[in-house]
C-alpha cells in the first residue's frame, strides 16, 4: 500500500500545479484534456498481448548477478529482527501474489488523466499514457477500480521507449488517476533513478514492472533479474537504501532494515526440495535477489496469466515458496540509509 506521510502538503501541491506533460507525448492526439473518455466499453473483454521484459535497454540494478557479493556486516543483525518482529507478514509465510497485469500498448492512442489525490507534486508526472483495449487494472476484469484497491495500471511501449506505471487509477466516464511515473527505457539512470526522495507508482521510488516474474520465464526455466517484495512496515525502519529513493511510514526498530534493502536466497539452500517452478524462482533469488518495494503482507509479487501465453496452473502455486523462511536469506549492504524528508529533486 503506497502512503505518504506529508500527505496534506502534498495534496495542496498537487492542487496548485503539476509538472507540464512530457514533450515527448506531442504527437498530436486530439484527446481531451480533461480526462473524458468516451469508448470506455471497448477496452473490456477484447485480447491482448501482455508486455515482457527487459523493458530498459540499458541494464539496470535488477539484473545484477550478486551471487558472489559479500554479505553485509549487519545481515545477521537484520535478519534477526524480521525474524521477532513476525517475518514475512501473513504468519510468516512466503506466499505469491498474481494481481499485476503488465500491459503492451501495441499502438494505443495516447489519453489524458485528472489526478486525484494519489498524484503526488512534483514526484508524478501529469502525461499521456496509452490505455490498451482489452486491458484492466490490478485485481479487476476492466479500467474501473471497483474494489478500491492499489489498482495499478501498468502499460509498456517499446516502440515509444516508455514504461507508464500508476498507482490508483480509475477510469470509468473519466480517467482519474494517482501517481503516473513515466520511465525512458532507452535512458541510462543514476542512482537516484526519476529523482532522489521522489516516489514512483511504488512506495520505494522503483519501476514494477522489470521485477515481476511471470508464467512465461516459469515456463522458459529462468529468470534473469531480480525480484520484487514486500513487507509490513512494522518490520522497516525509517528511511531508505539505495537504490530505493523514496520510503514511506515505517515503524521498524533501530536494528531493522531500511526500505529498498536487497535480500539474497543463501547459496546452500537446498532448492531441489522445491517444486520445478519454485526452484527457478529460487535461482533468480541466489542469482539476483530480491528488492524489497513497498508495505504488505504477501511478500512476493509475480505477474498475472491473464494476458500471457503460460499460465500458472501447474507451474507454480500461491504457496509453492512457503518454506522459504527470513532465515534462509542474507542481506547485500546498499550502504547506510538515507533519511526520509520527502523533498522530492527531480
Amino acid at each position: 500500500m503506497h502512503e505518504r506521510l506529508t500527505m496534506a502538503i502534498l495534496l495542496s501541491l498537487a492542487a496548485c500545479g503539476v509538472e507540464p506533460s512530457d514533450p515527448g507525448f506531442a504527437d498530436g492526439n486530439t484527446e481531451a484534456t480533461d480526462g473524458t473518455i468516451a469508448d470506455t466499453a471497448v477496452m473490456d473483454g477484447q485480447a491482448l498481448t501482455a508486455a515482457s521484459g527487459p523493458y530498459f535497454t540499458t541494464p539496470m540494478f535488477f539484473n545484477t548477478d550478486v551471487s558472489t557479493t559479500p554479505k553485509a556486516a549487519n545481515s545477521a543483525a537484520i535478519i534477526s529482527s524480521l525474524v521477532a518482529a513476525g517475518g514475512w507478514g501473513n504468519s510468516n509465510k512466503m506466499q505469491i501474489d498474481f494481481a499485476l497485469d503488465v500491459l503492451k500498448a501495441d499502438g494505443s492512442a495516447l489519453r489524458s488523466f485528472t489526478p486525484n489525490a494519489d498524484f503526488y507534486a512534483p514526484d508524478c508526472d501529469q502525461a499521456m499514457m496509452p490505455v490498451p483495449a482489452g486491458g484492466n487494472l490490478e485485481e479487476e476484469t476492466g479500467y474501473a477500480c471497483t474494489h478500491d484497491g492499489d489498482c495499478h495500471l501498468l502499460v509498456s511501449d517499446p516502440a515509444a521507449g516508455k514504461l507508464y506505471e500508476m498507482y490508483r487509477a480509475n477510469i470509468t466516464t473519466t480517467f482519474q488517476g494517482g501517481c503516473l511515473a513515466v520511465w525512458n527505457t532507452k535512458a541510462t539512470y543514476t542512482t537516484t533513478l526519476r529523482g532522489d526522495q521522489c516516489t514512483s507508482a511504488d512506495a520505494a521510488g522503483f519501476p514494477i514492472a522489470p521485477l515481476l516474474f511471470t508464467a512465461d520465464e516459469i515456463k522458459a526455466g529462468h529468470i534473469d533479474h531480480a525480484i520484487r517484495f514486500i513487507l509490513p512496515n512494522n518490520r522497516i525502519k525509517r528511511g531508505y537504501v539505495r537504490p530505493a529513493t523514496h520510503a514511506t511510514a515505517t515503524t521498524g526498530g533501530s536494528t531493522a532494515p531500511s526500505y529498498g534493502f536487497h535480500l539474497r536466497l543463501r547459496a546452500d539452500y537446498p532448492i531441489a526440495s522445491l517444486s520445478p517452478g519454485a526452484q527457478v524462482v529460487a535461482r533468480a533469488m541466489q542469482k539476483y535477489g530480491m528488492y524489497h518495494a513497498d508495505g504488505g503482507n504477501i511478500a512476493l509479487t509475480a505477474q498475472s496469466d491473464r494476458h500471457t501465453t503460460a499460465k500458472w496452473a501447474g507451474l507454480l502455486g500461491a504457496s509453492d515458496l512457503g518454506a522459504l523462511k527470513v532465515t534462509d536469506f542474507e542481506v547485500i549492504d546498499h550502504g547506510s540509509a538515507i533519511g526520509l524528508t520527502y523533498d522530492c529533486v527531480r
